[in-house]
């Protein structure tokens, strides 16, 4: 791990001086490169998801783990978008003359060396190497065994990409070894690596959390909420309560509390509760709600605070806005909240006080990520307030430190 992270700081000072065009070359020949195999990566994926089963796996993780020829495509269209995003690195912004006749200014840079961390999802491995070759990091990845042989094959394509650009292959290292042990040096190891982003389930973060010494970006859990208002469009608010829940389970994103205001919950409740049955998805609501949908379970307080990962979804009748607020920011875990209303004066209220990376209006929670955001990809979604916040893309991946232009000046 030494060896690695010694290789990773010596490529970050190649790295952060490389051109926009260079960074660009390697990414849209890493992007070929996937495109090309597709076949060896759905093979190695293959037995990475027989590995997972005969494990008997949680399926909301084999559910990660799944790659599909939409997912190669997907990759490989992650990559080329970053490419085609303005490098940030150099940018210099807020220039200003001071009265000594100094200008001062910030100019955007590489945070050096990052560490990433992650479970089941082998796209990270290229979502990864694209976002902190383009913002001008070296790193340093490591995977889950269970994605051993897909994110090996990923890696694959991503060296051919640095190579064809002349840039060092250990730009970006994807490191071999499934032993825990080198979990536990590479968070501890603060001379060679700047910033570590964890991606997987709350057990993992939370250990890195805990252990890490050098500074960590994360999120812990994504206990996503939508509240229905009563001046809610009812086709909208039930088609945004089925995408949040029914698209797709095993996300951060994924709505596991909906909020039904009192005055239309007899209206809209028995509608969502065909359509979640249609979906298979278990529903436990509060008193008011079951009493409304008695085959529903009741929730207990545990439900509240719970990231499900799976079909299942907590339902509360709410008397207010006020108290779906107050709901909210008892229990969320300030990821993704939404809220479904045609009262302008409320929707800004929501945007203003709900406190959450992402506070959306109107939509579902499910657009909170990186490339919905237009950002090409993300490295993760962060719920900290430092020192990156919501879906983690290339400005979440630098720093910016002050310059100063002078002409002789001297201070009196």
């Amino acid at each position: 791990m030494r060896d690695i992270g010694q290789n990773a700081r010596a490529a970050s000072r190649l790295i952060a001086k490389a051109d926009t065009a260079t960074k660009n070359k390697a990414l849209t020949a890493m992007a070929a490169a996937i495109v090309r195999d597709e076949d060896k990566l759905l093979a190695a994926n293959a037995l990475d998801l027989e590995n997972a089963r005969a494990k008997e796996l949680e399926p909301s993780l084999i559910d990660r783990l799944t790659l599909t020829t939409k997912g190669v495509a997907s990759m490989a269209e992650g990559l080329k978008q970053i490419a085609a995003l303005a490098d940030p690195i150099g940018e210099i912004t807020g220039l200003s003359y001071r009265p000594s006749g100094i200008q001062v200014g910030k100019m955007r840079v590489p945070l050096g060396v990052i560490g990433i961390i992650y479970e089941a999802r082998p796209n990270v491995t290229a979502d990864a190497a694209g976002l902190c070759l383009k913002a001008g990091n070296a790193a340093i990845l490591r995977g889950g065994s269970e994605a051993i042989h897909a994110n090996q094959a990923i890696a694959a394509c991503v060296k051919e990409g640095l190579r064809s650009a002349g840039l060092p292959e250990t730009a970006v290292q994807v490191i071999e070894t499934t032993d825990r042990a080198a979990v536990g040096e590479l968070i501890t190891m603060k001379t060679y690596v700047d910033v570590i982003v964890p991606r997987g389930g709350k057990g993992l973060i939370e250990r890195i959390s805990n252990e890490a010494r050098v500074p960590v970006i994360k999120h812990l859990d994504g206990i996503c909420h939508v509240y229905i208002d009563v001046k809610a469009d009812l086709d909208k608010a039930i088609r945004i309560a089925e995408n949040a829940k029914c698209q797709r389970y095993g996300t951060c994103n994924t709505m596991e509390t909906l909020l039904v205001h009192k005055d239309i919950a007899k209206e809209i409740l028995p509608k969502l509760n065909q359509i979640y049955l249609n979906n298979g998805v278990e529903l436990r609501g509060d008193t008011a709600a079951c009493a409304i949908i008695p085959q529903m379970k009741p929730a207990t307080e545990d439900d509240w605070l719970t990231e499900y990962l799976a079909p299942i979804l907590s339902i509360k009748i709410v008397s207010d806005f006020d108290q779906a607020l107050a709901h909210i920011a008892k229990y969320g875990s300030q990821h993704t909240d939404s809220i479904v209303t045609e009262d302008y004066t409320l929707s800004r209220r929501f945007l203003r006080e709900v406190d959450a990376s992402s506070v959306m209006v109107n939509t579902s929670t499910r657009f909170a990520d990186g490339f919905e955001y237009g950002l090409g990809a993300e490295i993760g979604i962060s719920t900290d307030k430092i020192h990156a916040r919501g879906p983690v893309g290339l400005e979440g991946l630098t720093s910016q430190k002050y310059i100063v232009l002078g002409d002789g000046h001297i201070r009196q």
